[in-house]
């Protein structure tokens, strides 16, 4: 079953910015916080779980055409990141648990 970004919002998820990017499929997810290990190794269409709030996520998930950005533990996002995610149509969601209880929801979705 195909899951898109906008199936998160009935499990938990938040949505903070990039409403036009909903609409995308996951395939995948990856956690990191690490912004050019993500470059290097995340695959096209995975969610990223990072607790990184700047700016410059919006640029990795774009480059690495991620489906969307998770951000755990209700970290705030920064004001100009939620900016250019919604100028890029990229979707940053927030949850309130763990990076692990997200990916554990997300594996349970996509099985």
């Amino acid at each position: 079953m195909a899951v898109k970004v906008k199936d998160l919002l009935d499990k938990g998820f938040v949505l903070l910015a990039g409403e036009k990017g909903i609409e995308k499929e996951i395939e995948g997810v990856y956690i990191c916080d690490l912004l050019s290990w993500v470059m290097a190794h995340a695959k096209a269409k995975n969610a990223w779980i990072t607790i990184q709030t700047h700016i410059n996520i919006v640029a990795v998930a774009l480059l690495a055409e991620l489906s969307c950005v998770i951000i755990p533990e209700n970290a705030k996002l920064y004001e100009d990141a939620k900016k250019r995610a919604d100028e890029e149509g990229i979707s940053v969601l927030s949850f309130s648990g763990t990076s692990y209880e997200a990916a554990i929801i997300l594996y349970e979705m996509m099985k």
